[in-house]
């Protein structure tokens, strides 16, 4: 069955960094856009990052542009989102998912697959 387990979350001072992880299994991962969404409490699923199955395109919510960056590896199965000069609102349940056909989308919907989220928090 398909897993995706992300690792990496933990509490951060603001302006800290966090390096989240994301391993995939039970899909062909050099064919699908990973994506990188994140649920602040008391709100909705948003979207944060996406990765195409090549790496070429890349998309950023304006909210952490300059700030995050997203990679993958092919070999390994596994997807980086790379959080600097974290601050406060970025405290949420970060998600990892998958879209196994299509392109970057930075819309919950279109993705099929889902982590079960590792939980960040920025202290000020």
């Amino acid at each position: 069955q398909v897993q995706l387990v992300e690792s990496g979350g933990g509490l951060v001072q603001a302006g800290g960094s966090l390096r989240l992880s994301c391993a995939a299994s039970g899909i062909t991962f050099s064919n699908a856009v990973m994506g990188w969404f994140r649920q602040p409490p008391g709100k909705e699923r948003e979207f944060v990052a996406a990765i195409s199955w090549g790496g070429s395109y890349i998309n950023f919510a304006d909210s952490v542009k300059g700030r995050f960056t997203i990679s993958r590896d092919n070999a390994k199965n596994t997807v980086i989102l790379q959080m600097n000069s974290l601050e406060p609102e970025d405290t949420a349940v970060y998600y990892c998912a998958a879209r196994v056909s299509g392109l970057n989308s930075v819309t919950n919907l279109k993705y099929d697959y889902w982590g079960q989220g590792t939980q960040v928090t920025v202290s000020s």
